[in-house]
C-alpha cells in the first residue's frame, strides 16, 4: 500500500494531471469538495466542486489546493487557475463551459503561482540533524580511551566533508543542466536562424491556413460531441444508437485532424481518444437492443 501511494506521488510529481487529481481529491474529501483538473496553454485549471456554496470558502480552498500542489511540486506546472461551482451533471467539456459562460457557471476564481522548494534546505536539515553543536557535553568514564576520543573528534569532520561533497555534487549538475540546455536553446536559435535566411511561400501560406482550419475543426468536432451527449439521453432504437455512435465518430477524426501546430492540439488528442471511446459504447447500445429483438 505504501508503495502504490508513493508511486502515485512520483506520477504526480513527474506532471501525471491523473495522479494529481487523486491526491488532492484525497486531501480535499473531508471539506466535501471534489477536484477536476486539465493542463491547458501552460496553465493547470482547476475545477472545485461542491453540493453547497459554503464549502467552497475561497480562502480555505486556495490555500489547501497551493499547499497540496508545492508539496507534489509537479514538473513543468507553475501557473495554476483555481475555479469554483456547485456540482453539476456531469460535463466532458467543462473547461470549455466555464470559460464561455464563465459569470453563470463560475462561483469564484483565483490564478496562483507555486513556490518551488529550496533544494538546499533538506541537504541543511540532515546536517543540522547529524552535527554536534560545541555546547553538546558527551559523559566519559574511565573505560573510555584515547581511541574513542579520537573517534569522537573524527565525528564532526567527517559530516562537514560529506555535506560540502553533496553541495559540490549538487551545483555541479545543476551546472551540467544549464550547459545542456544552454546547448539545446543555441540549436533551435539556428534552426531559426536557417529558417529564416531562406523563407518558403508554399509552407508560409500552408502555416496561415493551419491555425483556421484546426480551429474550426476543433469547434465542429465540440459541437458534435455536445449534440451525442444529448440525444444519448433519449436514445431508445438501434437506429437512434447507430446515428449517435456515428456523430461521436465523426467528432473524433475531427479532433485528430487537428494540426499539431495549434495551440489546443493536446487537448484535441485526448478529446480524440475519448470521442472514440464513447462511439464504440454507443454502437454496444445497438448491439444489445438488436440482441433483443
Amino acid at each position: 500500500m505504501t508503495n502504490q501511494i508513493n508511486d502515485i506521488f512520483m506520477q504526480a510529481r513527474q506532471g501525471s494531471i491523473i495522479a494529481i487529481i487523486q491526491i488532492m481529491n484525497e486531501k480535499l474529501t473531508r471539506l466535501g469538495v471534489k477536484i477536476r483538473a486539465i493542463f491547458s496553454d501552460g496553465v493547470l485549471q482547476v475545477l472545485c466542486e461542491a453540493s453547497e456554496v459554503e464549502q467552497l470558502n475561497k480562502y480555505s480552498i486556495v490555500k489547501e489546493v497551493k499547499e497540496i500542489l508545492e508539496a507534489i511540486s509537479p514538473h513543468n506546472i507553475q501557473q495554476v487557475k483555481i475555479n469554483s461551482r456547485v456540482v453539476q451533471e456531469q460535463q466532458l467539456l467543462w473547461l470549455e463551459d466555464i470559460t464561455r459562460e464563465k459569470k453563470d457557471q463560475l462561483l469564484w476564481s483565483q490564478t496562483i503561482t507555486l513556490t518551488k522548494p529550496n533544494i538546499f534546505k533538506p541537504i541543511a536539515n540532515n546536517f543540522q540533524k547529524n552535527k554536534l553543536t560545541p555546547t553538546t557535553k558527551i559523559p566519559l568514564s574511565k573505560s573510555f580511551g584515547s581511541k574513542g576520543i579520537q573517534k569522537l573528534n573524527q565525528f564532526q569532520p567527517d559530516v562537514i566533508g560529506i555535506f560540502f561533497m553533496s553541495l559540490l555534487m549538487l551545483i555541479l549538475g545543476i551546472q551540467i543542466n544549464r550547459w545542456l540546455n544552454l546547448s539545446g536553446i543555441y540549436k533551435i536559435k539556428a534552426l531559426e536562424n536557417v529558417a529564416s535566411q531562406s523563407p518558403s511561400p508554399i509552407n508560409k501560406k500552408s502555416s496561415e491556413d493551419i491555425e483556421p482550419k484546426s480551429k474550426e475543426a476543433f469547434i465542429r468536432a465540440v459541437r458534435l460531441a455536445q449534440k451525442a451527449v444529448a440525444d444519448g439521453k433519449v436514445a431508445q432504437s438501434q437506429e437512434e444508437w447507430m446515428a449517435i455512435a456515428k456523430t461521436w465518430q465523426q467528432a473524433a477524426e475531427l479532433m485528430a485532424s487537428v494540426s499539431p501546430s495549434y495551440s489546443r492540439h493536446d487537448i484535441a488528442v485526448d478529446r480524440a481518444k475519448v470521442y472514440q471511446k464513447h462511439s464504440d459504447i454507443a454502437k454496444k447500445e445497438a448491439e444489445k437492443i438488436l440482441g433483443i429483438e
